[in-house]
């Protein structure tokens, strides 16, 4: 599919390579960019295979910038990334993906996008903010999650949330690490090392770059937040742990003198005058109750039950 860059993508069924017609988009195919690259003229021999595609970056060639993208699915973010590689000079850019998420970003830029100053900067800046436009709302239910997991914890529950915080610290992590290769890629538009780019439109490249940085900031934040969680949960085990080791102490401590008493009087010797009272087995059994109560007592007062 072809596009030239007017007050919208106005697609075409052939492209002009003079640039009587403006600067152009190009969304093919790995096999159709194999077979249609010498007609771009950008001076490069890009053999893709998108399953290699790992990062999303950009590298500035002698005629031309090119580069991938690695783009998390917002809604499986553990999941396989979608991958698609692209190629741009100052006559327009062409992407080559085989998955179809150029095609559905740029249907939604025609639907939603028109431009007063069309320029190409303008449409790779609205083609990033696509990437990123549902983040924000990602991010908040996120922040949501983990504040009812810390509710949870803090008021008792004893499930387990050690596998959900496991999962989201890690979808973090590569939202994270997605969005520093974001901003890497944005800078490298900026730079505009082979004057591309009209000099007073990298500013779109420069606006992109710092909302991607406060997208990493919060991703940052949260995953420290996360990290917190875990860390409470466990406090929270250990100071269950500790009020059961405090319960079976009292519990010991009230039966150590009931076993002494036990263990005395069970030995059985001969001239042990006790044993021939009458009033002895109900002598035991209140000294035994009163004992219970001392401790009992003596350890609500210490406040250790």
């Amino acid at each position: 599919m072809y596009y030239y860059i007017k007050n919208t993508l106005e697609k075409t069924k052939k492209l002009s390579f003079n640039g009587k017609n403006g600067q152009f988009v190009a969304v093919l195919t790995s096999a159709e960019w194999l077979e249609n690259r010498d007609r771009f003229d950008m001076g490069i021999e890009m053999d893709i295979d998108l399953s290699s595609v790992h990062s999303t970056k950009a590298e500035v060639n002698y005629d031309s910038l090119t580069g991938t993208f690695s783009i998390p699915d917002r809604e499986n973010i553990s999941g396989p990334n979608v991958n698609f590689a692209f190629a741009l000079d100052e006559k327009g850019i062409v992407f080559i993906d085989d998955s179809g998420f150029v095609s559905e970003t740029i249907s939604n830029i025609i639907s939603s996008k028109r431009w007063a100053v069309p320029s190409l900067e303008r449409f790779i800046y609205d083609f990033l903010e696509q990437i990123v436009r549902r983040d924000q709302i990602v991010l908040e239910s996120v922040d949501k999650e983990l504040d009812t997991i810390e509710s949870d914890i803090l008021g008792g529950d004893e499930k387990d949330p050690s596998q959900t915080v496991s999962r989201i610290r890690s979808d973090l992590r590569d939202m994270r690490i997605h969005y520093e290769q974001l901003i890497d890629l944005s800078q490298e538009l900026e730079e505009n090392e082979n004057d591309f780019f009209n000099e007073d439109n990298t500013r779109y490249f420069h606006l992109f770059t710092q909302r991607v940085t406060r997208l990493h900031d919060i991703t940052s934040s949260l995953r420290e937040y996360s990290i917190q969680i875990r860390d409470l949960y466990q406090s929270q085990l250990d100071i269950k742990q500790n009020r059961t080791m405090a319960l079976l102490t009292v519990i010991t401590s009230i039966f150590m003198p009931l076993t002494l008493i036990a263990g005395w009087y069970g030995m059985n010797f001969k001239y042990m005058p006790e044993l021939e009272y009458k009033a002895s087995y109900p002598i035991i059994i209140a000294l035994s109750v009163v004992i219970v109560i001392v401790c009992l007592i003596f350890f609500k007062k210490k406040k250790w039950l």
